[in-house]
């Protein structure tokens, strides 16, 4: 496979972000649960069902979806960056948001308690930056390929919350020749835009580049839009269908050398 250049995906393909912000609910939850007497998975529950319905509700929703940031980074992010005016309503919405949905989860659960939503609202951000998890497999990876390929990181998300994310695991940035957040972009991940603007940035043609991430229907749709090979990680037997196909589907990142050296 005569590549010169390696695009990964950031959250659940570098960094595992899915087991920090279940660390951090599981924690913050446990806290509410011994205040309040009810189930912490209970409440991890409600909040995420909270959480998730409020942050649609906003006026903003199109763009956080168009660029990408889901509704429990809005849980901790603080949205200080980003031209776009979206992003000053975001961080104006933010705290309110927090607090909000985990008011409304320990409502649901009928404990009416908005000191403690308060509370808990801040405990979960703290939570969650005390936990920048890399995967083991990572670090092996990157030291693989730097020298042998441009490496570009290509994530969705608000730009100081991205930043934040690649300052808690610093050994990270310099693998990578560019980095480029949908954000500070515009527009995100699967627009063929953002795609087209990463190769520019490589200075390569479609075929010269290959993609790597967990996501369907970002990742591996973008790539394939603009017509360049996407492997799809797929570190949990996830089952797909048949409306986006990746070129390759891998379950470890270090399969990816044995793809390249194909």
């Amino acid at each position: 496979m005569a590549k010169q250049a390696v695009l990964f995906d950031l959250d659940d393909t570098l960094l595992w972000d899915d087991r920090s912000v279940k660390e951090a609910f599981e924690t913050t939850c446990q806290a509410g649960a011994d205040a309040a007497g009810v189930d912490a998975g209970e409440l991890e529950e409600a909040v995420r069902r909270e959480a998730r319905a409020l942050y649609e509700s906003y006026e903003t929703f199109p763009f956080t979806k168009m660029i990408g940031i889901n509704p429990f980074e809005g849980l901790w992010a603080n949205f200080r960056e980003g031209e776009q005016e979206e992003f000053r309503k975001l961080e104006q919405l933010a705290p309110t948001y927090r607090r909000e949905a985990w008011t409304r989860g320990l409502k649901s659960l009928g404990v009416d308690d908005a000191e403690l939503g308060a509370k808990l609202a801040e405990q979960f951000p703290a939570e969650r930056r005390k936990r920048p998890i890399v995967y083991e497999e990572t670090f092996r990876v990157l030291d693989a390929l730097k020298g042998k390929y441009k490496l570009l990181l290509l994530t969705n998300g608000s730009p100081d919350l991205q930043r934040e994310k690649l300052a808690g695991v610093p050994d990270l940035v310099p693998y990578f020749d560019h980095i480029i957040i949908s954000g500070e972009f515009g527009e995100g991940k699967p627009a063929a835009s953002i795609f087209h603007h990463a190769l520019e940035r490589l200075g390569i043609e479609t075929e010269h580049g290959i993609m790597v991430g967990d996501k369907l229907t970002t990742d591996i749709l973008g790539a394939n839009t603009v017509g360049m090979t996407s492997v799809w990680i797929n570190r949990h037997g996830a089952v797909r269908n048949d409306e986006i196909v990746p070129a390759h589907e891998i379950s470890h990142l270090e399969q990816l050398l044995t793809l390249l050296e194909q």
